[in-house]
């Protein structure tokens, strides 16, 4: 029964992603922080977080030069 209430408190993709956003802007509640720290695995943050760097910069850089055309 432990394994199914650990799987049961494991972060999903979606709030995995939501907690990267949120940190990134500095705005990540306790309660999710928490959550993340002591339930979440550090690759799967790692990872989504070098993917969010990645998208984000991409699209800065993207509407920069329609901007400046």
């Amino acid at each position: 029964m432990d394994q199914q209430d650990d799987k049961a408190k494991k972060p999903s993709l979606l709030a995995v992603i939501g907690s990267v956003v949120s940190a990134a802007f500095g705005v990540q509640n306790s309660k999710n922080r928490e959550r993340d720290f002591t339930h979440g695995k550090f690759r799967n943050y790692v990872i989504t977080a070098i993917i969010f760097v990645a998208v984000f910069i991409t699209t800065v850089y993207t509407i920069v030069q329609i901007v400046l055309k």
